[in-house]
């Protein structure tokens, strides 16, 4: 598992966060694999324990991961329907964010759309 922070990427624990589902969803993390504990992860990072503690029990709750008493934290059993349900909600969330900051910036609906479909064209092109 590889993992880089940065300060000006936002918080600490939702870099990891974003960092291991991504790993997970690409299956560089595979079912059943152990992850470092919490502290070897801080010590690792140079992050504090209850940095790690969060960005971890957030992913146990979200199903990700799980913990097993005395033995370790350990990436879930995933189905491919779960995860092409959770990589669709994390696409929304995002796009969610990306319509709130058009507005801020005065974008009205109709344009945003527009550019979204070129984007989507952009990429078709390049595929």
């Amino acid at each position: 598992m590889h993992i880089q922070l940065s300060l000006q990427s936002g918080p600490l624990y939702e870099q990891i966060e974003y960092q291991i589902r991504a790993q997970i969803f690409s299956g560089e993390l595979k079912a059943g694999e152990a992850l470092p504990s919490i502290r070897t992860l801080a010590r690792e990072l140079k992050i504090g324990v209850i940095t790690a503690k969060r960005a971890y029990d957030d992913l146990i709750a979200e199903g990700f991961l799980y913990a097993v008493q005395g033995k370790g934290i350990f990436v879930s059993e995933k189905r491919e329907d779960d995860l092409v349900n959770r990589k669709t909600e994390r696409l929304k969330e995002q796009l969610r964010a990306a319509k709130r900051f058009a507005a801020e910036c005065g974008v009205p609906p109709e344009q945003f759309a527009q550019i979204l479909q070129e984007i989507m064209e952009e990429k078709d092109e390049r595929s």
